[in-house]
């Protein structure tokens, strides 16, 4: 692994804690909050981590939800987000409280998300006629369709 790519991590907070690994072989890096927060019924608020990233070109970091929140009714109501590599403003966790009661509260240093670090391809896109994109046995088969075929 010595040619993997490197994340630069700056804290604008002391009390900010690096990305953490929960298992070896774990796809994504824990996120932890920076305070306490409050997240009412049905609203959405941006939890702090503390931290600025310096995703690597050719990469983006993808913040998805961790799966014992959502169980409980703390979700990501965009499901991922992306973060660009050539963004270094301060991470950000959006997330909607869907569950029982009026609120959840987000403790400090609790883990909140997972971050992913994943290749982009470089891609072209070819403006070309409808018949010129070939058939498929799916065709044109939307939301829900995926597998009956």
């Amino acid at each position: 692994m010595g040619d993997a790519p490197v994340v630069k991590v700056a804290k604008t907070d002391h009390n900010a804690r690096m990305p953490t690994k929960g298992s070896e072989h774990a796809a994504g890096w824990d996120l932890y909050c920076l305070e306490d927060t409050v997240v009412n019924f049905r609203s959405s608020v941006k939890v702090k981590t503390g931290l600025r990233v310096a995703i690597p070109e050719g990469f983006e970091g993808q913040v998805r939800a961790r799966s014992s929140l959502g169980s409980k009714g703390l979700i990501l109501p965009h499901s991922i987000g992306t973060i660009d590599a050539d963004y270094r403003g301060e991470l950000f966790v959006l997330m909607t409280w869907i569950g029982e009661g009026e609120s959840y509260e987000v403790k400090s240093g609790e883990r909140i998300a997972q971050l992913v670090i994943a290749p982009i391809p470089d891609v072209q896109f070819a403006e070309v006629d409808e018949g010129d994109l070939g058939e498929t046995k799916r065709g044109d088969g939307g939301f829900g369709s995926t597998g009956r075929f």
